[in-house]
C-alpha cells in the first residue's frame, strides 16, 4: 500500500521511510510534513532518535555522493553517535577515498583513530592528534599496529618522546596516555590525572605509577597526610586504585568520610560493585594493618560488635564495624533471610561474600529459591555447577539477573540456562540481547540448537570474538539456517557478519566473489586455519576497499598467522615488509620535525550521591516520530542508506515474509 504525503520530496528512499512511518503509526503521519521538506534544516535532528545512524553500515554508502557522506560524518559528530569498530573502520576508509580526511575537525573523534596516519599533513598534526585523543581507543582492540602508530604520531607531533610531559602536552595527548608506559606517568605534570581518568582500566604498572605520583605530593592533593574529602572525590575512579600503604597515611576522619561516600554511591548503583570492592579491599587492608600494630585482646570465636540488625545494614560504615569474622558470628539467619538485598548492596570483600554464601547454604540446603536468586547476582560466581543444578529457574528475568552482569563465570552460563530450559523456558532473541551475545559462546551445542532460527533475527549483532572456535562453528551453522533465505548477498553478509568466525573456506570464497568488502574487525575474527586456505587473491577480494587495513592489524594473531604462511613475494604484493615480529608504526606514520572513553568529570563523587551520573530528564521521541524528523534533517538518498540498513538488520529476510500488521516487530 502506498501513502501520499502532500509536498513530500519524491524519492524511493524517502517514500519507503514515509510508508514505514505511516504503516506503523498512521494517525501521527498525516499533515506532519505539510509544505514540503527543507533538506538544509538541522534543528529537528537534535530531537531525533539515533537508532538509524547506529545501524549504519558501509556497503550501501559506496553509492552515495561525496557531499552526502560528508553530511553523514558531520551528523555523527554533532549527535555524538557511537558506532562499533566494524562500522568505524570501513567508514574511515570510505572517507579517505573521498578525500574527506582533511575535514577531520568536523568528524567524530573515533573516526580519526582509524584514519591513514601517513595522510595527516604536518601542519595539522597537533590538531588532528588533539581531536583523535578524545576518541575511544578500545575500538582499536583488533588493530594493534594502528594503536601503536597513533602513539608514535602523537609523540612525533611533540618533537619526539619526552621525559617530562607538560600540562599542555598532556592536553594534546588525551586518552593516548593510557597506552604509554608507567614511567611517563611518574614524571609527567600532575595534570596527567585528568588523562588517566579517561582510561578504561589501569595496568598493574600504571597503578603503581599512580600511587608513586600521589605519594610524591606533587598533585593538588598534596601529601597523603594532608588529603581532604574534596580532593579524594576529585580523583573519581582513580581513588579506587590507591594502595593500602597510602591509606594508612590519610587522616582517619578524612578516610572515614570518603569510605562512607564511596559505599553510599555503590549502594545506589552510581559506582559499580567491581570498582567499589577494589577500593574497599584496599582500605580495609590498611585498617587491618593499623589495628594489628596495636595491642590485641583475646576475643575467641564470638560476636563482640553486637548482633547485626536491619538498622545496622543501613550504616555506610558497616564494613568498617564488622570485619568478615564478625560478620560470620554476628549475622543471624533470620536477619540474613529478611535483609539479603541491603546486605549485598555493600561492596563485600571476597572473604565476606564467602561467609554470606555459606550462611545461605545453611538456610537453603536444597538450593536458593528463585525469588532470592535475583538478589545474589554479586555472589553467583561462588556457586558450583552442582549447586546451580539445585536451582529452580522458571523466568527469563531470573536468567537475565544471573547472567547479564560480568559476575557469573563463563562456564556457569550453560548450567543456568539449562535450569531454565528444564522448566520449559525458551532462549529468545530478546533474552540473548539482555544477557549479552557473548553468552552464546558458553552455551552447549545442544542448547544452541534449541534456539529457533527466527530468534537469531532478533538477537542483534552479538560479539562472539571470545568464543572457542568449536562454538563459532556451531553458531555459524545455526545462523546460516536462520538467514539462508535472505534476499541479497549484501543483506545476508550484514546479518551473518557476527557469525563468520565459524565460516568454512567455501563461504568466504563465495563472499569474496560477491564483493562485500569485509571490514578488518570481522576479518580478524575469522578462523585462522580457514584463513590459511585462502589465497592472496581471495583475501584481497574479500577485504576489497578495506585491504589496506591489513597494515593496521598485521600484529593481530589471526592476521600475523596468515601473513607468516605467505612467502616474501606475496608480502610484497600486499605492500607489507617481511618483518612480522612486532607492531611497526613506522609503516603507517612518519617522523615529524619539532615545531577509549569520553572525558570524565574529575568531581566524579560529589557529596550528594544522587547527582552522580544522573539520568537525563528528557527523552527521545517515539521511533516513528524520529523517522519523520530524520526525513526533514537529511537528504533523501542518505535516508535510503540508513533505512535500508535498519530494515535489513531488523527484518533480515525479504519483506514478503513479514506479517503486515506488526511493523516489522516480532
Amino acid at each position: 500500500m502506498a501513502y501520499s504525503v502532500p509536498g513530500a520530496l519524491a524519492s524511493p528512499g524517502l517514500a519507503l521511510l514515509l510508508s514505514l512511518t505511516a504503516h506503523c503509526s498512521r494517525p501521527r503521519t498525516e499533515g506532519v510534513l505539510q509544505g514540503g521538506l527543507d533538506v538544509g534544516r538541522v534543528d529537528p535532528w537534535a530531537r531525533a532518535n539515533t537508532v538509524l545512524l547506529q545501524d549504519f553500515w558501509c556497503q550501501p554508502a559506496d553509492q552515495l555522493p561525496r557531499e552526502q557522506i560528508s553530511a553523514l560524518l558531520r551528523s555523527l559528530a554533532s549527535q555524538h553517535i557511537r558506532l562499533q569498530a566494524w562500522q568505524v573502520s570501513c567508514l574511515a576508509n570510505l572517507a579517505s577515498r573521498l578525500g574527506l580526511q582533511d575535514d577531520f575537525a568536523l568528524h567524530p573523534p573515533d573516526l580519526l583513530l582509524f584514519y591513514n596516519l601517513s595522510q595527516v599533513k604536518e601542519a595539522n598534526c597537533q590538531a588532528f592528534t588533539r581531536r583523535a585523543a578524545q576518541g575511544d581507543t578500545e575500538l582499536l582492540a583488533n588493530l594493534p599496529d594502528q594503536r601503536v602508530a597513533l602513539q608514535h604520531t602523537a609523540l612525533a607531533c611533540l618533537g619526539g618522546p619526552h621525559l617530562h610531559l607538560t600540562a599542555s602536552e598532556l592536553g594534546l595527548l588525551g586518552v593516548l596516555i593510557c597506552d604509554m608506559d608507567a614511567s611517563s606517568i611518574v614524571t609527567a605534570d600532575p595534570h596527567v590525572l585528568q588523562n588517566l581518568l579517561r582510561c578504561s582500566r589501569l595496568t598493574a604498572s600504571q597503578q603503581a605509577a599512580l600511587n608513586t605520583l600521589l605519594a610524591s605530593g606533587r598533585t593538588q592533593l598534596g601529601t597523603p597526610d594532608s588529603w581532604n574529602l574534596e580532593g579524594l572525590q576529585a580523583l573519581g575512579l582513580l581513588a579506587t586504585y590507591i594502595s593500602p600503604h597510602l591509606w594508612e597515611q590519610v587522616q582517619e576522619a578524612v578516610g572515614l568520610d570518603f569510605f562512607r561516600s564511596m559505599v553510599a554511591a555503590c549502594r545506589v548503583r552510581h559506582l559499580s560493585q567491581y570498582d567499589a570492592r577494589r577500593f574497599v579491599t584496599s582500605f580495609l587492608e590498611a585498617r587491618a594493618s593499623s589495628v594489628s600494630s596495636r595491642p590485641k585482646r583475646s576475643t575467641g570465636r564470638s560476636c563482640i560488635r553486637g548482633n547485626i540488625t536491619a538498622a545496622t545494614l543501613q550504616d555506610d560504615l558497616f564494613l568498617l564495624r564488622y570485619d568478615c569474622t564478625q560478620l560470620e558470628f554476628c549475622l543471624g539467619s533470620h536477619v540474613l533471610r529478611a535483609n539479603l538485598d541491603p546486605l549485598l548492596q555493600h561492596p563485600l570483600p571476597a572473604e565476606c561474600q564467602r561467609v554470606v554464601k555459606a550462611k545461605l547454604t545453611q538456610i537453603y540446603p536444597h538450593g536458593v529459591p528463585e525469588d532470592q536468586l535475583h538478589l545474589i547476582t554479586s555472589l553467583v560466581y561462588l556457586y558450583s555447577l552442582a549447586e546451580i543444578g539445585q536451582w529452580n529457574i522458571t523466568s527469563g528475568d531470573t536468567v537475565v539477573a544471573l547472567l547479564a552482569s560480568d559476575v557469573a563465570l563463563e562456564n556457569q552460563t550453560e548450567a543456568v540456562l539449562q535450569r531454565f530450559l528444564d522448566h520449559n523456558g525458551m532462549v529468545t532473541g530478546a533474552l540473548l540481547v539482555a544477557i549479552g551475545g557473548s553468552r552464546l559462546c558458553w552455551m552447549s551445542p545442544r542448547q544452541i540448537h534449541t534456539i529457533q532460527p527466527s530468534e537469531f533475527r532478533l538477537a542483534g549483532a552479538p560479539d562472539l570474538s571470545s568464543c572457542p572456535q568449536s562454538r563459532k562453528n556451531v553458531l555459524f551453522a545455526k545462523a546460516r539456517e536462520a538467514f539462508s533465505n535472505t534476499s541479497t548477498t549484501a543483506a545476508y553478509y550484514h546479518l551473518m557478519r557476527p557469525y563468520l568466525g565459524g565460516a568454512p573456506v567455501e563461504e568466504l570464497q563465495h563472499l569474496a566473489q560477491a564483493n562485500i568488502s569485509m571490514d578488518i574487525d570481522t576479518f580478524t575474527n575469522l578462523n585462522p586455519h580457514v584463513l590459511k586456505s585462502l589465497s592472496i587473491s581471495n583475501v584481497t577480494t574479500l577485504l576489497g576497499q578495506n585491504v589496506g587495513d591489513l597494515q593496521k592489524a598485521r600484529s593481530h594473531p589471526t592476521v600475523s598467522s596468515w601473513l607468516r604462511s605467505l612467502n616474501t613475494s606475496a608480502l610484497g604484493e600486499l605492500g607489507l615488509d617481511t618483518n612480522l615480529a612486532s607492531p611497526t608504526p613506522a609503516q603507517t606514520t612518519r617522523r615529524l620535525p619539532s615545531t577509549t572513553r569520553p572525558a570524565s568529570n574529575l568531581a566524579a563523587f560529589p557529596s550528594q550521591p544522587g547527582n552522580i551520573n544522573a539520568a537525563p530528564t528528557s527523552g527521545s521521541p517515539p521511533a516513528h516520530l524520529a523517522y519523520l524528523l530524520l526525513s526533514v534533517a537529511l537528504p533523501a538518498s542518505l535516508l535510503w542508506l540508513l533505512v535500508f540498513g535498519y530494515l535489513q538488520a531488523q527484518w533480515g529476510i525479504t519483506m514478503q515474509h513479514q506479517d503486515p500488521g506488526h511493523c516489522g516487530q516480532r
